[in-house]
């Protein structure tokens, strides 16, 4: 079984300055970026490495996975 990567991408979105707004539909978050100014969906159980980055991505964020 893969392990998810949304706890670790949750503590660089939190590094990032970024934050939780609402829930979303189903398991999924969004979050705001002060980095882009905008809202992305975070998943609650991201088990692709590229989803992550994509996510990262989104958020203005350099690092990925």
């Amino acid at each position: 079984m893969s392990k998810s990567f949304t706890p670790a991408l949750k503590e660089i979105l939190i590094e990032a300055s970024c934050h939780f707004q609402s829930q979303g539909k189903g398991d999924h978050e969004i979050w705001y970026s002060p980095i882009t100014q905008r809202r992305f969906v975070v998943d609650k159980s991201i088990k692709s490495r590229h989803t992550a980055n994509a996510v990262l991505k989104q958020a203005g964020s350099q690092k990925s996975f």
